[in-house]
């Protein structure tokens, strides 16, 4: 927890930041159907993390998104990247591609999927993803909680 609360710092005020909530998402999330979590490391500093699982037609992922998808879209299940953080000092090292990276190195979906809120570093975070080869597809309504999010799309690989 002490890396995300790290991560995360300025936005802990926020309800769907606490360090409590993202423990509750992270205990639900490491319940679901092919969930893997990696922590990067700088020696023995850890300094970002990514974790995802497996989504199918069923998985209330695609459930929430705001518009209705194409016919077929869920027939394949994806990799769903819940969260990739790291810490300031790291950030712009290439320290988040490389997590990513190892998330889906092993992984046997043929594409993966995150969200993003489309404000996160005034449009920066959003920007690099899309480097990495995502697009955005649709989005995901806000809650009381959280933000309208931006849902993107790639192949797993490149």
């Amino acid at each position: 927890m002490e890396v995300y609360a790290d991560v995360r710092a300025p936005l802990l005020h926020l309800a769907n930041y606490r360090v409590e909530a993202f423990a509750e998402r992270l205990d639900r999330h490491a319940t679901e159907p092919g969930f893997e979590l990696v922590l990067g490391y700088d020696g023995l500093v850890p300094v970002g993390y990514a974790y995802g699982n497996t989504v199918d037609a069923r998985d209330r992922y695609w459930n929430r998104m705001a518009e209705p998808l194409p016919d077929g879209f869920t027939d394949t299940p994806a990799l769903a990247v819940k969260e990739i953080g790291v810490r300031t000092p790291w950030r712009g090292t290439g320290t988040a591609r490389r997590i990513h990276d190892d998330l889906l190195a092993d992984r046997t979906e043929d594409r993966v999927t995150l969200m993003v809120n489309p404000l996160a570093g005034d449009g920066r975070v959003r920007q690099l993803y899309e480097t990495w080869g995502y697009q955005a597809f649709n989005a995901q309504p806000p809650t009381p909680d959280s933000p309208r999010l931006t849902a993107m799309i790639r192949s797993r690989v490149l």
